[in-house]
């Protein structure tokens, strides 16, 4: 395949900055911005400034050279760092010290390019690429138009680039998981009792904040309903501050579970995974149940069915897995989209019966559902429909000696 030819004004561009400093699931959905550039600028140094959780991801995108790791002043939601303008000045200089041609400055639709595209300035960079919709003069050049507040977030990025005359050839997410990852996964079921070479659903129930995150009590009746109705292992992951979490689901879990039926692992592994282990993990499953969260991201990037449990802080037409079979459930609630970190009324828009996440994640198997009474409540049924779902689960690696009984 020939590559792109460069926008005018990028032909002689060798050292790309492009700027994400959020989460890991918004880092997830920079691939395609990277594909994009590389097909373009085949010789240049495509550089990812990210946050300490974002640049976890880093291992996983195909085209990134090299990370820069920045706690962003910009990016502080509670407003919690201290007064320290020596810091900022540091991060101008080191800015400075990567003689970057071009910076491609990437954020949602609530977020401003201005002071990211400042420091830029200040740090000599001449290309500064970014969308807004306020006047900035000349801090960003150039600033592209602004787009529909609901468009996809992947779309939205894609577009900032296309404004500047970069072409994209393709849409999809897209991560590469090492296959060192795959063994340390690997490892970590068979250090849980759970054979590595067996299908197993990975449930996810943490998120970046709370008004994203469906019940605890009910995560954990969701757990227990798959692995009892499918018979596969369940595998409850999550990072390292999520780790009591997600052993209290995983615990609870197999309390919920019918006394005399058959055994089936439910095993926690959170904090005990990096985010390349857990990509591995995402890929090996069988289906995934999560919330509005990195693993959704992870799930549709590497073409895995999912049922996420979708609250209403954010529109499905902004983040929505686009690749894989999913099903989004939601209850629909007048103050949706809310945009909150917390929710003041107790998440009337996550109030899904867990047999109704249950017969979903059935469904999405391929497994036959129990009898159920119908629900009691209305709820948004978001579902994306994909014939990747016939793919078999990535299989994980066989390690020597590994106790996997």
């Amino acid at each position: 395949m020939q590559p792109d030819l460069a926008p005018p004004g990028w032909e002689h561009v060798g050292r790309v900055l492009v700027m994400r400093l959020d989460n890991v699931g918004d880092v997830v959905m920079t691939g395609p911005v990277f594909r994009t550039l590389r097909r373009a600028l085949p010789g240049a140094r495509l550089v990812l400034m990210t946050s300490p959780a974002g640049a976890q991801v880093a291992p996983l995108l195909p085209c990134v050279d090299d990370v820069l790791v920045h706690r962003a002043l910009w990016q502080d939601a509670r407003a919690a760092m201290p007064l320290d303008p020596a810091r900022e000045l540091a991060l101008v200089e080191r800015l400075r010290s990567g003689h970057f041609d071009a910076a491609v400055i990437l954020t949602s639709f609530r977020q401003t390019p201005f002071p990211a595209a400042y420091a830029c300035y200040l740090a000599g960079i001449p290309i500064r690429l970014g969308r807004s919709a306020l006047f900035g003069g000349g801090v960003l050049s150039p600033c592209a138009p602004a787009v529909p507040d609901d468009l996809h977030q992947v779309a939205r990025n894609l577009s900032l680039l296309e404004a500047a005359g970069f072409t994209a050839a393709r849409r999809d997410l897209e991560l590469r998981v090492p296959a060192s990852a795959r063994e340390g996964a690997a490892r970590v079921l068979a250090e849980h009792g759970i054979d590595p070479e067996r299908p197993c659903v990975v449930v996810a129930p943490g998120a970046s904040c709370s008004a994203r995150q469906y019940d605890v009590e009910r995560f954990a009746a969701v757990a227990a309903g798959v692995a009892d109705a499918a018979g596969m292992p369940v595998v409850v992951v999550g990072s390292p501050r999520e780790t009591a979490l997600a052993e209290h689901v995983a615990s609870r879990a197999r309390a919920a579970v019918p006394r005399g039926r058959p055994s089936v692992a439910i095993e926690s592994v959170a904090g005990r995974t990096t985010v390349p282990e857990l990509a591995a993990l995402v890929e090996h499953a069988a289906l995934v149940v999560c919330n509005d969260s990195g693993p959704m991201h992870m799930a549709d990037a590497l073409r895995r069915p999912m049922v996420v449990l979708f609250s209403g802080t954010d529109l499905e037409s902004q983040w929505a897995p686009r690749s894989s079979p999913a099903v989004l459930l939601r209850r629909p609630t007048d103050c949706a989209p809310c945009y909150r970190f917390d929710c003041p009324y107790g998440l009337p828009c996550l109030d899904i019966a867990p047999g109704r996440v249950v017969r979903e994640a059935l469904a999405l198997l391929g497994r036959p559902t129990p009898e159920t009474a119908p629900a009691t409540t209305r709820e948004l049924r978001h579902a994306h429909a994909s014939r990747a779902h016939l793919a078999r689960p990535r299989q994980l690696p066989v390690l020597p000696g590994a106790d996997a009984a």
